[in-house]
């Protein structure tokens, strides 16, 4: 029986069906080249102009990088696939409804006037005009924010949040999988759906592709909750199937909003040991900044299950008790690969340049252009103190060390860099002086810069600034760093890993 769910099941037929199709492809090209030479010589002058567009055009020519190289070695195999694979981006409904969605979105979230008359008084007014004008994210004040610095700190509150829903609960993460977080979630919502209460679930099909069954949506519409499944997995050549949500957002009622890098899955709140401690973190928004991450949801809900349902259905007034007083301001964003901006990467650069002080980093991978990484090392050689920390124990060793192969340049640089020694760090925060941070899903690699749906939550002049920075003082006393004559690779080492830095945003 256990042999026969291990061959009939999703990924194996997946996989089949992939090896089938890259076969199909390669019998094509020698086709191409044996019976239609004229189409051979056609996708080598195109391959040509392609990489020349490429390098004129490009922002982030070091994530292009591999693309250029591609069509150049291979004129014929990579010039097809990249056509290919644009126009399928190009012409995907899903692509589509989302784009049309997000336009939507940046039409509908407006800016308060009383906020944007304190904001240009401040002299770090600078991110917020780019959050506001050019990436469209309102700011707002901050009435109630906190900050778990590890997952199970905050997933007792988070019950208690869904225990109190009348209204509706909207999720959308990157990763479910069955076990004792998601089931004392899933308990709440099955008994909330009972009672009239609207439930959406939105997960990221890839991202649960092996801890889910592929009909889980079914499962869950069978308790009245409504489940999409975003972006299914197909084997087939496709541009879309790169851009993953990875955004992790909870709204309950419109009033409360949890985000951080936490998925709903045992290890993110340390009960199931997976290399060592877990580090990751949590946080709770009250306030009008909650109504950033309901559209957020909606923008992705409403691209892919179209409904008449008017948004502002959704748009609670804010309690009275959290009108008294604010705490500094707050932007809650979000990121995708399908516009002109890398907002995230934009949101990381700018803090750096405002930093008069520390810079302190916490990511799981370091995988990073040249524009970041020229950015670190500016802040340090302008004397703020940049930190970096990075897992101590990996999740993938093999990313682990292409994130390792950045650390000499960014030491050589005056950055520093620890490794957090009891176990994994899965957290995605920036801390600048004790002015800014920012906490979100957005990892420093390629695939959360350039390829996924992501989502932050910038803070400023907030007492909660100070509670991140103790988090981070903590995770320092645990951590090793990393020093440049303790760091030693081969020259075949490093020649290798900086190879793969180009392909890095596959993997």
């Amino acid at each position: 029986m256990k042999l026969w769910k291990y061959v009939f099941n999703r990924t194996v037929f997946v996989g089949i069906a992939a090896i089938i199709e890259v076969l199909l492809f390669l019998s094509l090209l020698v086709f191409v080249r044996e019976k239609a030479a004229w189409i051979e010589g056609l996708l080598r002058v195109a391959g040509f102009g392609i990489a020349v567009w490429i390098i004129a055009s490009s922002n982030h020519l070091s994530f292009d990088l591999k693309w250029i190289l591609l069509v150049i070695f291979f004129p014929v195999g990579g010039t097809a696939v990249y056509i290919l694979l644009g126009a399928n981006i190009v012409t995907s409904p899903t692509t589509r409804a989302i784009v049309q969605s997000q336009q939507k979105l940046a039409q509908t979230l407006k800016q308060d006037e009383g906020v944007q008359a304190q904001i240009d008084r401040l002299p770090q007014r600078g991110i917020f005009h780019y959050l506001n004008q050019t990436a469209h994210f309102p700011t707002y004040l901050n009435r109630q924010f906190t900050y778990y610095p590890f997952g199970e700190k905050g997933y007792g509150v988070m019950l208690m949040d869904l225990a109190k829903a009348q209204h509706f609960i909207f999720l959308e993460y990157f990763i479910i999988e069955e076990g004792q977080m998601w089931n004392g979630i899933l308990n709440i919502l099955k008994e909330k759906a009972a009672q009239g209460v609207e439930v959406r679930v939105m997960y990221d099909d890839a991202g649960s592709f092996r801890t889910i069954p592929a009909r889980y949506c079914k499962k869950l519409e069978a308790w009245g909750i409504q489940a999409i499944s975003f972006n299914r997995i197909n084997p087939f050549l496709s541009g879309i199937m790169n851009h993953r949500d990875h955004r992790k957002i909870m709204v309950i009622d419109g009033k409360v909003a949890f985000s951080g890098g936490v998925n709903l899955a045992d290890e993110y709140i340390n009960m199931k040991d997976r290399f060592g401690v877990w580090k990751d973190n949590m946080i709770r928004i009250e306030g009008e900044a909650v109504w950033t991450y309901t559209k957020l949801f909606l923008s992705h809900w409403n691209a892919l299950r179209p409904t008449s349902i008017d948004d502002e259905v959704y748009h609670a007034p804010i309690d009275s008790h959290l009108l008294s007083d604010s705490d500094g301001l707050i932007v809650p964003y979000g990121d995708s690969p399908l516009d002109a901006l890398h907002t995230g990467q934009d949101v990381y650069v700018n803090l750096l340049m405002e930093a008069k002080e520390r810079v302190w980093i916490m990511t799981p991978y370091l995988i990073i252009d040249t524009e970041l990484m020229n950015a670190m090392i500016l802040a340090s050689k302008k004397g703020v103190d940049v930190r970096i920390l990075t897992p101590g124990i990996p999740d993938k060793r093999f990313v682990w060390n292409i994130t390792r192969s950045y650390y000499r340049q960014l030491l050589n640089g005056g950055v520093r860099i620890f490794e957090y020694s009891p176990g994994f760090l899965h957290a995605k925060v920036f801390l600048a002086d004790t002015t800014f941070a920012t906490v979100g899903t957005i990892n420093l690699d390629y695939r959360s810069l350039y390829l996924h749906f992501e989502n932050g939550t910038l803070l400023y002049q907030s007492k909660e600034i100070r509670k991140i920075a103790e988090d981070f003082e903590q995770t320092f006393e645990v951590s090793h760093e990393i020093k440049l004559h303790e760091f030693k690779q081969g020259l075949v080492h490093r020649a290798f890993f900086a190879l793969l830095r180009i392909f890095a945003s596959e993997m």
